[in-house]
């Protein structure tokens, strides 16, 4: 709560939103999408702590996937009638919405919970081929030298050492997949299994959701976000076009081309039952943002 009141202050004061006095709420609502917030008993507990901050009328928190689903499928301006979101960043999550509301989602807590992929998983899975590689355990791949190039070291083996001895960390690894997509560009086979894999999880995570609600795949929109499925490498890309075409027979792939937290501010405006005129701006002013920032 401490971290997000330094946020909520920097923001209303951006946004010129004082207080009239200490202690008064700056906004009739708080959306906040968290991380983290896996269970329904942590959203509970994490919008009671919200609402007690007294900075608005009213707060709900959720897991942070729902605002790449509702960042992703609010083109006309109108509350969506559902979808499904995958998010990958550090790790992977996927939440699925019907047009009733009902929705299905997962633990996402990792190995445990049947989980895997995202930036870490991949990173991890980049290491152990790429060792086995080089010392004969496994098929030759050109992963082990794109990694050690990635550190400045000169082999594989290096960059295993500078792990075991706290040199780089879990924080450093996440940088793999950018190697990765380069080796498997390059048409390495171990790479490619590798970007296949992830894909192949983005959709039986999608498929699988959309079963617990008994939806109908055509039409729906697969939202995509998160680091590696925002990096819009072509191969992933293509795998999971396959592979959704396969699994969700007619169902919409969508890369995310607005900052989650666009998400989170539209979950708000549909709370207090704002126009539509009211979203196609909001949602506009974070596009330009984003394409001015990838210089477009």
């Amino acid at each position: 709560m401490r971290l997000l009141g330094g946020l909520v202050r920097q923001a209303a004061t951006q946004a010129g939103l004082l207080a009239p006095r200490p202690g008064a709420p700056i906004a009739r609502h708080v959306s906040a999408c968290l991380a983290g917030a896996d269970l329904p008993e942590e959203e509970a507990e994490l919008t009671e702590a919200l609402g007690g901050q007294g900075w608005a009328e009213s707060a709900v928190a959720v897991n942070d996937t729902f605002a790449v689903l509702r960042a992703g499928v609010s083109g006309s301006g109108e509350a969506p009638p559902g979808g499904v979101a995958v998010t990958c960043g550090a790790g992977i999550n996927c939440v699925a919405v019907a047009p009733d509301g009902a929705t299905a989602r997962y633990l996402a807590h990792g190995t445990v919970t049947g989980d895997w992929g995202g930036a870490l998983g991949l990173s991890e899975a980049v290491m152990w081929h790429a060792m086995r590689g080089w010392d004969g355990r496994g098929p030759a791949t050109a992963l082990g030298e794109a990694v050690a190039a990635r550190f400045g070291l000169a082999s594989i083996r290096d960059v295993a050492v500078a792990v075991h001895q706290g040199v780089l960390g879990e924080a450093d690894l996440l940088q793999l997949t950018e190697p990765l997509f380069a080796v498997a560009a390059q048409g390495d086979p171990v790479a490619r299994s590798l970007v296949g894999r992830q894909a192949l999880e983005v959709c039986v995570m999608a498929a699988a959701a959309l079963r617990q609600l008994g939806l109908d795949p055509a039409g729906v929109a697969v939202v995509l976000g998160g680091g590696v499925l925002e990096s819009r490498d072509p191969l992933l890309l293509a795998e999971i076009s396959g592979r959704l075409a396969e699994l969700c027979p007619g169902a919409v792939p969508r890369v995310l081309d607005v900052p989650p937290v666009a998400g989170a501010a539209l979950l708000g405006l549909d709370y207090v039952g704002a126009p539509a005129a009211a979203r196609q701006r909001l949602r506009g002013r974070y596009l330009a943002r984003a394409n001015e920032a990838a210089g477009g």
